[in-house]
């Protein structure tokens, strides 16, 4: 799954069974032995990452993978969220999803384009706030301050991936609105539907980020002299 062929289309077909699977088991119940795929989801990912290099001598973008990796383990973990540790644990994880995904989009211009369009950047910082202002009072007072770092990599991952645009800025919208949807479930506030509209809107974003951060970092090397 991982070998060099150039396009990866076995992995996206890979995902796309995957997702399917995790999204009926949600619609079933949230958890147990029915969300089996869900830890294999950001692993088929990968797998595309590795597999669209056109050959083994080309590197694959490590940000991307470190935060496919982690996502890998914050999946796993919040399966088991109903437990204080496994949340915390699957918050770290994802942090550092987060922090590997901004590290990547400034490579990719994403910072540059923020000092040119700041707007963007300064509605996720507000967005932030008003998030927090909301879900805040809901949580238990030690989750708050992990749960407003967190938020805050979060907003910022948003905003990079704004400034990067197309299907990376998409993505990147859909997993904030996915991730404020868990905090808005761990405040006690709860729509019809949430779990289903989570991971929807996590996969949704994962796969556009994914897929448009391999194209724009090929469409960067076809630009270079050579």
């Amino acid at each position: 799954m991982a070998r060099p062929d150039g396009h990866g289309r076995g992995p996206l077909v890979a995902f796309g069974a995957l997702a399917t699977a995790d999204l009926i088991a949600v619609a079933r119940g949230p958890r147990g032995w029915e969300r089996a795929a869900k830890p294999l989801l950001m692993p088929a990912l990968a797998a595309h990452v590795l597999r669209r290099r056109p050959d083994g001598r080309t590197p694959a973008p490590a940000p991307l993978v470190a935060g496919l990796a982690c996502a890998t383990a914050g999946d796993t973990a919040l399966l088991f969220d109903e437990h204080e540790p496994a949340f915390l644990l699957g918050m770290a994880a994802f942090l550092g999803t987060q922090v590997s995904y901004t590290t990547g989009y400034a490579r990719l211009g994403a910072f540059r384009a923020i000092r040119e369009r700041p707007l963007p950047a300064l509605g996720c910082l507000a967005a932030w706030a008003a998030a927090n202002a909301v879900i805040s009072p809901g949580l238990e007072k030690k989750l708050r301050l992990p749960v407003a770092g967190y938020s805050l990599a979060l907003m910022t991952m948003g905003a990079a991936g704004l400034g990067v645009g197309g299907k990376v800025g998409a993505g990147a919208v859909a997993f904030v609105g996915s991730d404020l949807l868990i905090g808005l479930q761990a405040a006690g506030r709860k729509v019809p539907g949430q779990e289903l509209m989570i991971m929807a809107g996590y996969l949704a974003g994962q796969y556009l980020i994914t897929t448009g951060w391999l194209e724009r970092r090929e469409e960067r090397e076809r630009s270079l002299p050579g």
